[in-house]
């Protein structure tokens, strides 16, 4: 599968938020969470400084 990209997500965020859906039990909402919850880990990871090497303690 696919992995769908932060801009898509981001966007598919932005369509559940136009369409008015709420974040509840139902079927949609519950989507609406899920793909909130993947957006925004997605946009924390991508924020990340990641130092691979820090004061020269590893070999890749």
């Amino acid at each position: 599968m696919n992995d769908l990209t932060t801009d898509e997500l981001g966007v598919l965020v932005s369509v559940f938020e136009r369409a008015g859906i709420a974040e509840d039990g139902s079927v949609e909402g519950t989507l609406f969470k899920l793909v909130k919850s993947t957006h925004s880990e997605r946009l924390e990871l991508e924020s990340m400084d990641f130092d691979d090497c820090a004061g020269g303690a590893c070999k890749l």
